[in-house]
């Protein structure tokens, strides 16, 4: 059986309840439900079993030790022209640089063909239709200074994404940890 994958970073829950002040005064925006807030690392696509047994194998030799991320900060895709996406920034992070292109090296090394554009580490608010570019700017004027303080990372997530009518709903197929230092 086939799956539509992605390797991201799930949120504690107290960012996410942060989040959802956010989540309001765009009129066409569909809001990502609080629960599916995470970060993407890198989406993969849809892979046959073999090739997804293949997958969880090699993201577990991954080794990373734990950092913390901080989100800041709200923008669009595409960053000009119509406003199809809005997201939350993340705070430049190196550690986080590093994991994501250790993922996307071993995934290409299995021979995964993964997209090929520059990685812009944020979360996905809402997706717009029709939503007026006046009232995406006044939001981003509303929201320009948020921030929340920083949160600890020490765990990336396989994922599987299933679409339905009501969009799109995510399995944790399964959780790799960083590497703690010996004492």
């Amino acid at each position: 059986m086939n799956k539509r994958l992605f390797v991201g970073i799930d949120l504690p829950e107290e960012i996410r309840d942060q989040l959802k002040s956010l989540c309001c005064g765009l009129p066409g925006a569909r809001w990502v439900k609080p629960e599916q807030l995470h970060l993407t690392l890198c989406f993969i696509g849809e892979v046959d079993g073999t090739t997804f047994l293949d997958i969880k194998e090699v993201l577990s030799e991954i080794t990373f030790a734990p950092f913390s991320l901080q989100l800041r900060g709200v923008g669009s895709f595409p960053p000009r022209g119509q406003p199809r996406i809005v997201w939350v920034g993340v705070e430049k992070c190196e550690p986080l640089m590093v994991l994501q292109r250790k993922i996307t090296t071993r995934l290409f090394q299995l021979g995964i063909a993964l997209e090929n554009r520059k990685y812009a580490p944020h979360l996905t608010l809402a997706r717009l239709r029709q939503t007026s570019p006046d009232r995406v700017g006044k939001y981003f004027i509303e929201h320009s200074l948020f921030t929340q303080p920083p949160f600890p990372v020490d765990r990336f997530i396989l994922y599987s994404s299933v679409l339905g009518r009501k969009g799109s709903s995510y399995i944790m197929e399964q959780e790799y940890s960083s590497v703690t230092a010996a004492a």
